[in-house]
């Protein structure tokens, strides 16, 4: 997507680690009208999918899954990287580590939002490693429902976690893909 790409060259940062911050677009500030037009994308790619529920990772990946669940007339649900007081009943949950924090999270979805019925388009901010991603697959597979793809507004081709999911079978819907970053500049795939 054309226009994610010139606000990712515009506005992101490159920084050590192969961290890219978007901070002032996608993340802390949320540009609605870049999401609105994400979004519509993502709806394009996927309209022919009976999608029931959209579904990503607290807390960065929310935004973009609303704009996307709107577009399809249905919810949105994300998992949470802890329990908490507010989780009652049973739930799923899945063993994920996050690149971008560095830290060992369990996934948790309450087993009342997801069940056997639902065909869940997974979305999320960033695709890196995959670990995120996968840990969601697993806790629609434990749920009964039906994967019918994956949407990532920004993929680090050069961690490979987008391809070993592609070599899968699963269809990811990536807006941009970097093949390369670093401080002289980010080079897109084609």
């Amino acid at each position: 997507m054309e226009l994610l790409k010139e606000t990712i060259l515009k506005k992101g940062k490159v920084l050590s680690g192969d961290v890219l911050k978007v901070g002032s677009f996608l993340n802390n500030q949320i540009d609605v009208k870049l999401l609105s037009a994400m979004a519509d994308d993502v709806f394009a790619h996927f309209k022919d999918k009976k999608v029931t529920k959209v579904l990503t990772v607290e807390a960065s990946g929310i935004a973009f899954a609303c704009f996307i669940a709107e577009r399809f007339s249905c919810d949105a649900v994300f998992a949470k990287k802890s329990m908490t007081t507010n989780v009652d009943g049973e739930t799923f949950c899945a063993d994920c580590y996050s690149f971008t924090h560095k830290t060992a999270n369990k996934l948790i979805v309450p087993k009342e939002y997801l069940s056997e019925k639902d065909v869940v388009l997974v979305a999320d901010d960033f695709l890196a490693n995959g670990q995120a991603v996968n840990a969601l697959i697993s806790i629609i597979k434990d749920a009964g429902a039906e994967l019918c793809g994956v949407a990532i507004a920004i993929e680090k081709g050069f961690q490979c976690g987008g391809d070993a999911l592609r070599n899968r079978g699963v269809d990811i819907y990536s807006l941009a893909v970097i093949d390369e970053m670093n401080a002289g500049g980010i080079k897109f795939r084609a």
